[in-house]
């Protein structure tokens, strides 16, 4: 392969990668300490990074350097409006297999339970367990704010499933919302980790 066939391959490939990580080029710059004008020049082609920059590249995409080095058409680059929605019928789907669950035991319940009076527990617990699924899934795709809002509805919704499940089971105790306190300063290192992680992580 000739030098400017080379070129163009690894220039497809770093624009691919990078649209697909919904990236700018004045991103990628930042994170390979170069300017978004050397990214715009490897993308079109006019030239070729140095082993070094090509080693961070495939790091910061996870990919092999022999992955940039070839011509990749079995993962073309949808549309950013595609992606969003296909992300956004994974995470509905996965949280409302959660909400499913829930149904069935509160149904079971009725059924096999019906002096239970605690069965509504069942759609309490979906939630921070939807929460964990949002959380996870932000983390992997990079939303920064709905992965704080996912944390905070999960520190929350641990302390009011704590709360009512204790009320379920041994009773009310005139004191026992003194556990909510505990999530003060649990929402506070959230938020400080948040601030901090959008501060250092190169990904932003």
């Amino acid at each position: 392969m000739e030098e400017q066939d080379l070129a163009q391959v690894i220039g497809r490939n770093i624009m691919r990668l990078r649209k697909m990580s919904d990236m700018t080029q004045l991103d990628l710059a930042e994170k390979l300490n170069y300017s978004d004008k050397s990214v715009s020049k490897w993308e079109q082609g006019n030239g070729i990074p140095d082993v070094r920059i090509l080693v961070q590249i495939a790091e910061i995409f996870n990919v092999s350097v022999d992955d940039l080095l070839h011509e990749n058409k079995e993962n073309p680059v949808l549309p950013k409006k595609t992606r969003r929605l296909r992300r956004f019928i994974i995470v509905g789907l996965s949280v409302g297999l959660c909400w499913l669950v829930a149904v069935i035991c509160f149904v079971g319940f009725g059924i096999f339970a019906p002096a239970l009076k605690y069965a509504w527990l069942a759609f309490l617990y979906a939630v921070p367990v939807s929460a964990i699924v949002v959380l996870v899934f932000s983390c992997i795709w990079g939303y920064k704010w709905i992965r704080i809002s996912a944390l905070s509805v999960l520190i929350w919704t641990v302390l009011a499933c704590i709360y009512f499940t204790v009320r379920a089971i041994v009773g009310n105790y005139a004191r026992l919302w003194l556990i909510f306190i505990i999530g003060i300063p649990l929402q506070l290192l959230a938020l400080f980790f948040f601030v901090r992680w959008k501060r250092v992580d190169p990904e932003k």
